[in-house]
């Protein structure tokens, strides 16, 4: 619609100036048959010269003396003059829009210079009633007009974006449908071949991310069956190791010194290979239940962890201690956060008694606008560089000697469900800590 208008307005006003114009040269010509006769014509032919000039009357104006060349007889008042000499743009638009709006047939007087210096100025008056109508009609076609190169110019858009834009994006939402019926094959995945630029680097993202799914699809697939061979294997393994444990423990009998020596590092040896497997087994089956998401008091329920954790002590080497205020109430499953805190809790003792130096493990916890933290530092040796790397993955090596890495990955794995986040925040020689963040609410 803008673009019409702009169209429109100026195309009406210079052809209202040509318009104008073109009765002024007719004028001229008519004057100058008359002035080439020396005046000797009749009425009728002074008529017609007026008639086919479509003007009233004619006046010149040479040697700075104005001379009444042609004209009828009986002509209305003059209404308005126009001056077409150096006209600006903005009255020429404004007078052909009025001349538009006004319906009435008014006489105009129009001056403008003569062609070909035949003198200094021309001056005509006419009636509006033919120029309005001429300029409806011209404003007619140049809509039409208008109308058609819209029409075609939408059309060919229409066709350039289906080309260009729709068409390779259903070929691309076909990719990714068909892709998803089977991600594992790879002669699903998309092959970039769009023109555009930006479509293009948006098939090369999707191909790269099918191409990185489906691997690891694959490579799921392949450690689901090599979990499940495990998951025997150490089924099969514990039992084994079950009974030579029971025999182990027979050797503590025996009297001789050699014996009673090496039968402890044996049994402990055997120990951490049966919780190795027990270990396995309950990640391989576990399938842990969404968190039942309660009010749960923190204070209450870390008093509680850190007294069962002090009846376990059987030494005075670790300080146990609970920096809770009271009343803060989270939002979390108490049966999963006992766990979660259970863990960090042990580890940092077993880390600091690991030390044979005393130590100190605190726990402590606080709110935000956000939800709650609760932090668990120790005072112990901090954590190497390799268990740094694979903190949270299981069978990687856990936060301390000897570890498996499961207990660290199943409490990630609980504090994901309920929308949170467990971190190392901080470790090193002065000591260790990790940071439970529970969300106030689930995000949507």
């Amino acid at each position: 619609m803008i673009a019409e208008v702009l169209i429109f307005v100026p195309s009406v006003a210079r052809f209202r100036e040509d318009y104008l114009l073109n009765r002024l040269e007719r004028a001229q010509i008519a004057s100058l048959a008359l002035l080439a006769s020396d005046g000797m014509i009749d009425d009728d032919l002074e008529y017609e010269l007026l008639e086919n000039a479509e003007v009233l009357n004619v006046v010149l104006r040479r040697d700075q003396v104005r001379q009444l060349i042609l004209s009828t007889d009986n002509i209305p008042p003059v209404s308005y003059s126009f001056d077409l000499r150096d006209a600006p743009a903005w009255q020429l638009i404004r007078d052909a829009m009025v001349r538009i709006a006004t319906p009435e047939n008014q006489t105009i007087r129009v001056i403008g210079e003569p062609v070909r210096e035949a003198g200094l100025l021309i001056e005509v008056t006419m009636y509006t009633e033919p120029l309005r109508a001429a300029l409806i009609d011209y404003g007619i076609r140049i809509l039409w007009l208008s109308a058609v190169i819209s029409v075609v110019t939408a059309t060919l858009l229409f066709l350039a974006v289906r080309r260009f834009l729709v068409t390779p994006i259903k070929r691309v939402v076909s990719h990714m449908m068909s892709y998803a019926e089977a991600p594992e094959d790879t002669r699903r995945i998309i092959e970039p071949t769009a023109g555009v630029t930006e479509l293009r680097d948006a098939e090369i993202a999707l191909q790269s991310l099918q191409t990185q799914l489906t691997g690891a699809l694959r490579q799921r697939e392949r450690l689901a069956q090599l979990g499940e061979a495990v998951a025997k294997i150490s089924h099969d393994l514990r039992n084994i190791l079950t009974v030579a444990t029971l025999m182990a423990d027979r050797l503590e009998t025996i009297d001789d010194p050699a014996v009673k020596r090496t039968t402890p590092k044996l049994v402990a040896s055997l120990a951490r290979a049966v919780n190795l497997c027990e270990g396995t087994l309950a990640f391989g089956r576990a399938e842990e239940p969404p968190p039942a998401l309660d009010r749960v008091d923190l204070n209450h329920l870390i008093s509680d962890l850190m007294e069962n954790e002090r009846l376990t002590v059987t030494d005075e080497e670790v300080e146990l201690v609970a920096d809770i205020p009271a009343g803060i109430m989270a939002r979390a499953d108490p049966e999963q956060l006992y766990r979660v805190l259970g863990n960090l809790v042990r580890n940092a003792r077993q880390a600091i008694l690991a030390t044979g130096q005393p130590g100190k493990v605190c726990v402590s916890a606080g709110e935000t606008a956000e939800g709650w933290w609760i932090k668990v530092q120790d005072s112990g040796p901090g954590l190497p560089k390799k268990a740094q790397d694979h903190l949270f993955q299981p069978f990687h090596g856990g936060a301390r000697a000897g570890g498996t890495g499961l207990g660290l990955a199943i409490a990630s794995e609980l504090i994901r469900g309920h929308g949170g986040k467990l971190e190392l925040q901080e470790t090193g020689p002065e000591g260790t800590t990790f940071c439970i963040h529970l969300p106030a609410s689930i995000a949507a």
